[in-house]
């Protein structure tokens, strides 16, 4: 059994075709599929239903491909250890990240590639559900998400930041001036926010309700910046984390106005999944994490964006609800 075949499984079950697979690998498709039924032969069990065109992966043939999965993210492992041993870290971090953490992304890029100069980051914007696929499957080497997610499985966290909502409204909002907004209130504004189908509209929609209200906003984005791009005519208010400063800022004529919060809002950080030995790549980028100090670098920032020094003070005194 070569390595060479296990790829070949790999990219029929993702391309789930056998010219694309082919043409992923760079083979023709007659190789391809000869190198499938030899695996086949090898193993002594059908790994793919055929028809006139792919049909899947028998029971048998999904149990190989999590092997196939594993065997050749193992390979990676070691090359990448054994470049550690000669001196210098090198080869790809594959990242994913959830949209809404995208914009604080480039806290640990910046300084894990300034750190290992040899080494390349491949970052895609993904949802929580791809990312739990993702991992599961060693397509991903470490991901950004919310860490309460239940659907992540056996993975290892490393907590990065807890999230804080900030109304985003136009100066002449009848709610700019307040020195703290509750969600009622924001609900009776003209609002953009993101779309049901996305975690973090799902936990505001729990605080609007716990105010004892629904936000019904007239228009909804499935990314941060589909949101910041209806700001700028200064009619439109939304919610946003603080996190989405860092990037995204302030526009001009909007004014940040501190929500009333919970004892606890959600976490987000890093999370790589249960195997040993780690990956070094992403052993590498947590190493990064811990020494970035995000949580700080996100706090400093908002205080700055609310003018007051002694804003995080004020937050854990008067801001919170409940216990």
């Amino acid at each position: 059994m070569l390595l060479r075949q296990l790829e070949y499984l790999v990219a029929l079950a993702r391309e789930k075709h056998f010219a694309r697979a082919a043409d992923a690998c760079y083979v023709s498709q007659p190789s391809l599929s000869a190198a499938i039924r030899k695996l086949e032969q090898e193993l002594d069990v059908p790994i793919v239903r055929r028809g006139r065109r792919f049909e899947g992966l028998t029971p048998e043939g999904e149990r190989v491909l999590l092997w196939a999965q594993r065997i050749l993210a193992e390979q990676d492992a070691l090359r990448h250890e054994l470049s550690m041993m000669r001196g210098g870290l090198n080869g790809t971090l594959r990242l994913g990240a959830i949209p809404t953490a995208m914009p604080v992304v480039s806290l640990l890029t910046t300084p894990f590639c300034e750190r290992h100069t040899n080494t390349r980051v491949t970052l895609e914007s993904l949802s929580s559900r791809d990312i739990t696929q993702k991992l599961a499957e060693f397509e991903l080497d470490v991901a950004m998400t919310y860490l309460d997610d239940d659907t992540l499985g056996q993975v290892r966290k490393t907590p990065l930041y807890e999230e804080r909502y900030l109304l985003l409204t136009p100066n002449h909002s009848e709610l700019a001036d307040l020195p703290v907004a509750t969600w009622a209130q924001v609900a009776e504004l003209p609002l953009c926010l993101l779309s049901p189908d996305m975690r973090n509209r799902r936990i505001m929609n729990g605080y609007f309700t716990d105010d004892g209200v629904t936000a019904t906003p007239s228009i909804e984005s499935d990314t941060v910046s589909g949101l910041y791009s209806h700001l700028h005519g200064n009619h439109w208010s939304t919610v946003i984390s603080h996190a989405w400063l860092h990037m995204f800022g302030v526009p001009d004529g909007m004014r940040v106005v501190p929500l009333k919060r919970p004892a606890h809002g959600p976490r987000v950080g890093l999370v790589i999944a249960a195997r040993s030995p780690e990956p070094v790549l992403a052993r590498a980028l947590l190493d990064v994490a811990r020494q970035a100090g995000v949580q700080k670098a996100l706090d400093a920032l908002l205080d700055v964006h609310l003018m007051g020094s002694g804003y995080l003070d004020i937050a854990s005194k008067s801001l919170t609800v409940g216990p």
